[in-house]
């Protein structure tokens, strides 16, 4: 290429850089993130998911085995080093939340710091459910021959870690990070939890893909999902100038010992299903029903054609 050539390709793309640049403060609202303090980090995120659960699941991460002489000093060593980094993640959501606000004085680090101590105190408790939730699993699926089956392959396990560890994180008001690691798990699972949700003891989704769980649902204990169950919202709420009303009750609350089959979709915030019911697949649920009730979807109904019937087009 001669020297007009690329003289001409640096101009060209010197433009297009230009209107890039000039593009930051003409779109609205604003998408940028310019002169102000940083964001928690994505990698940051996984990587500390990464180590929740080499704590959470010890053995279960690592290519060579692990004693329990030897657990300590590994314990010793992620739990240091989350101290660290979740105290670095959970400070810059403080300071961006307050930046947000317009508090001049930002989050202290003391404050990150207490909020990750606190987290780090529940991790006993996080296993204690998580156990039970595998347990849960275990007793639901024949297909499973072992608890480490589960633990190691089932995508439901990884969610629900991601959506326990987040929803502590929740509780605590920490910004950002809770929902950045349940997404972590809805993008590799396929599994949407949000950690807002509140989830009793022994919960189980079973296969998992497209499950999607919102905010302010709330779950008792003892409840199985299958695939593509949709606990959502049946409309969002407006104050008198259109925009969005927040922290109302959208979503449905799902009573202790209940069964949603595949494709069940479940909406509102008033919706009650009652203890002990079964939903089953494909219903389309805006209102609540009785405890130990059994929920079906009438219609469409199959057709069995004979051997040689043609199905007919319409």
């Amino acid at each position: 290429m001669d020297k007009m050539a690329i003289a001409a390709r640096q101009n060209t793309l010197a433009r297009i850089m230009e209107r890039i640049a000039s593009s930051y403060d003409e779109a609205t609202p604003k998408i940028h993130h310019l002169d102000r303090m940083p964001l928690p980090s994505r990698e940051d995120a996984a990587a500390i998911m990464k180590a929740i659960e080499e704590v959470i699941y010890p053995g279960y991460y690592s290519s060579g085995g692990v004693t329990h002489q030897g657990i300590i000093y590994r314990v010793q060593e992620r739990v240091g080093w989350l101290f660290e980094h979740l105290r670095d993640q959970t400070s810059r959501g403080l300071r961006h939340m307050k930046d947000l606000d317009g508090e001049m004085n930002g989050a202290s680090d003391i404050d990150a710091e207490e909020i990750t101590v606190l987290f780090l105190e529940s991790i006993p408790g996080v296993r204690r459910m998580l156990a039970k939730d595998i347990q849960a699993a275990y007793d639901g699926d024949p297909a499973a021959h072992c608890i480490d089956e589960i633990i190691l392959s089932y995508p439901a396990v990884y969610a629900i870690t991601a959506y326990r560890v987040g929803h502590e994180l929740y509780k605590l008001d920490v910004p950002l990070l809770p929902r950045m690691l349940t997404e972590l798990a809805h993008s590799r699972t396929g599994i949407d939890i949000h950690p807002g949700a509140r989830i009793g003891e022994s919960f189980f989704i079973d296969h998992g893909t497209g499950a999607v769980i919102g905010e302010t649902t709330v779950i008792g204990n003892n409840v199985k999902l299958y695939q593509g169950v949709t606990l959502g919202a049946l409309s969002f709420p407006k104050d008198d100038k259109g925009r969005l009303i927040r922290g109302e009750k959208r979503h449905p609350t799902i009573e202790d010992d209940v069964v949603i089959y595949a494709g069940a979709t479940i909406l509102g915030g008033n919706t009650v299903i009652g203890e002990g019911s079964i939903v089953g697949g494909n219903v389309w649920l805006t209102e609540s029903v009785p405890p130990r009730s059994r929920v079906v979807q009438a219609d469409p109904k199959p057709r069995f054609l004979a051997p040689n019937e043609q199905l007919q087009e319409v």
